[in-house]
């Protein structure tokens, strides 16, 4: 193919580039940013609405709520959330190695502050395994049980007592954090967490939630991570009756959770069989005093209303800070991704940010619809009223919803097959993560996946791909010459194309790349050099001995063999 191209116009630096098409001096960026800082300040009636609505999403969406057309709606899902809070509120208790309870405290507190606070209108705040396994942790390993203990003595209630304390110590430090990140704008951080790494890490953990509800399942007495060769070891010990009872959870929990999953389209309201399992459960234990004859591990006493406020254990707080980062991070990318997810599907706009908020209220204070509204009702009822009807509740029962509930997760391994044809770096990004996860722990395994992450991010900046490209035949579309035979290089011009920033990390193969296309080796350059010296002083001395009056015209040339008199070839970018 032959054409030609032809350029005409001044040759720039980048300074005078700058200087001629309009680059703003520094006194009037100044300008601008006193501009910026005093609007900034700056208070008005305009104003202050537009900050109240921004932090107290209600007065937004509140006036707009069409009363005939969402309540009927709103009611049914309230109530259909709320059930589902109570058996996974106190399962998910048990995760976080406190008393039942508590998980019903922390599914009404947060759902009222969200329906003020949050920006997600299909989002529901309260208990997330992840989390209480992960503050659990923290728990077990501050505060201890002795295996002995019995569960009725005053030792046994000052040890639920300082539990209590560290995990709302974890709770009001998180918050804090979150006001850090809130008050700085580094919500940012959580992109860090990418979509394989939460998957991975959720997959994961759900291995670590299955493992420490197993014991429960069994009826075995062990520490709460003792670890799998110590459960293995005690398999002998295991409790027939809540061996049984387990068996006939997930026959139950299983298949119905599945109709739901499966007919989800259908379905009203999903069948709510962890509430009418736990009932059941219940029932059966006290009618025919399981507990007594069997042996059985049963929840206990749920105290009616609500305890007295009182200040977490403020002292455990340099020994939970580590891990508080880790719970932190993980529960702001988990909201956001939740309510993303709920947000694109149908077609409303969140506030990241504003994420930061809502938690931060939930944790220091405990812990967008009027649906949550509904939801808080149906905990409430069950704070103030049913709750002691739970006592005889087998805590087998609530480790089968815990597992049962992270169906789920496990799940997510049938996405790795597509995950390899898109992304071989993304699957590894994933298979890293997961391994970490599970053959460390959970802190640790989580940010093993994040430095591998961001270092195979440095890895394809700094080898990023550089080409040739050519010019498809009549058009103006250009395509690297190496994948496209019919594209053609413009006589006179080398043009080319990297895909990717230009740093101090990736400077030498960007050379190394752009010397192996271009031949523009130093050798050359160097030969080249001393020829245009050789040309200059041949002309200086016919000049100054009147043989001739030869001058050199100013050109922006580039020159990719050693003989001078060939043809320049421009670089273009």
């Amino acid at each position: 193919m032959s054409a030609s191209v032809a350029v005409y116009r001044d040759i720039y630096t980048e300074d005078r580039f700058r200087q001629t098409y309009g680059t703003e001096d520094q006194s009037r960026g100044r300008e601008r940013l006193r501009d910026r800082l005093a609007q900034r300040c700056s208070c008005s009636q305009v104003d202050c609405l537009h900050l109240l609505k921004k932090r107290l999403p209600v007065c937004s969406w509140l006036p707009k709520y069409k009363l005939k057309k969402w309540l009927l709606g709103d009611i049914i899902a309230g109530l259909t959330v709320g059930i589902v809070h109570i058996p996974q509120g106190m399962a998910f208790a048990l995760l976080t190695s406190v008393a039942p309870v508590y998980g019903l405290y922390t599914s009404f507190f947060p759902v009222v502050l969200y329906m003020l606070f949050g920006t997600g209108h299909h989002v529901s705040t309260g208990t997330f395994a992840v989390l209480s396994l992960m503050t659990g942790s923290v728990v077990e390993r501050l505060v201890p049980i002795p295996l002995a203990l019995n569960s009725s003595s005053p030792e046994a209630a000052e040890f639920e007592a300082q539990r209590i304390g560290v995990a709302s110590a974890v709770a009001f430090l998180s918050g804090i954090m979150m006001l850090c990140m809130c008050g700085l704008q580094l919500g940012f951080l959580s992109t860090y967490l990418s979509e394989p790494i939460v998957k991975a890490f959720t997959s994961a953990a759900a291995f670590h939630v299955t493992v420490s509800q197993l014991q429960s399942m069994l009826g075995l007495r062990l520490p709460r991570y003792a670890g799998a060769f110590s459960l293995f070891k005690n398999v002998p010990h295991t409790n027939l009756a809540e061996l049984v009872i387990s068996l006939l959870c997930l026959a139950v929990l299983v298949p119905v959770k599945e109709v739901n999953s499966r007919f989800r389209e259908r379905l009203r309201t999903p069948i709510p069989v962890e509430i009418i399992t736990v009932i059941i459960a219940t029932g059966i234990t006290y009618a025919f005093s399981l507990d007594s004859k069997y042996d059985i591990q049963i929840v206990g006493h749920i105290p009616a209303g609500f305890p007295e406020p009182r200040l977490p254990a403020l002292e455990t707080v340099p020994e939970i800070a580590g891990d508080t980062v880790a719970i932190t991070l993980v529960a702001y990318a988990v909201s956001v991704s939740l309510a993303m997810i709920y947000a694109d599907k149908h077609r409303y706009s969140i506030d990241p940010n504003q994420v930061d908020t809502i938690l931060i209220i939930s944790n220091v204070f405990l812990g967008l619809t009027l649906a949550g509204l509904f939801t808080s009702l149906v905990v409430l009822i069950v704070l103030l009223l049913i709750g002691p009807l739970f006592y005889f509740l087998p805590k087998a029962v609530l480790a089968c919803i815990n597992v049962t509930s992270l169906r789920q997760m496990f799940l997510l391994f049938q996405d790795l097959p597509d995950l390899w044809r898109i992304s071989k770096i993304d699957f590894m990004v994933w298979l890293v993560t997961w391994l970490s996860v599970v053959v460390l722990n959970v802190d640790l395994g989580l940010a093993i996946g994040v430095v591998f992450s961001m270092m195979t991010v440095i890895c394809r900046t700094q080898r990023a791909n550089c080409s040739v490209l050519g010019r498809a035949a009549n058009t103006e579309i250009y395509r690297s010459i190496n994948n496209h035979n019919k594209c053609y290089e413009v006589p006179g011009v080398k043009i080319l194309t990297y895909n990717g920033p230009i740093y101090y990390g990736n400077r030498s193969f960007f050379k190394a790349d752009m010397v192996q296309l271009l031949g523009l080796t130093p050798e050359r350059i160097r030969s080249r050099e001393k020829a245009l010296k050789a040309i200059e002083k041949r002309e200086r001395e016919a000049i100054s001995s009147g043989f001739s009056n030869l001058t050199l015209e100013g050109q922006c040339t580039a020159e990719f063999s050693s003989n001078p008199d060939q043809t320049h070839l421009p670089v273009i970018f």
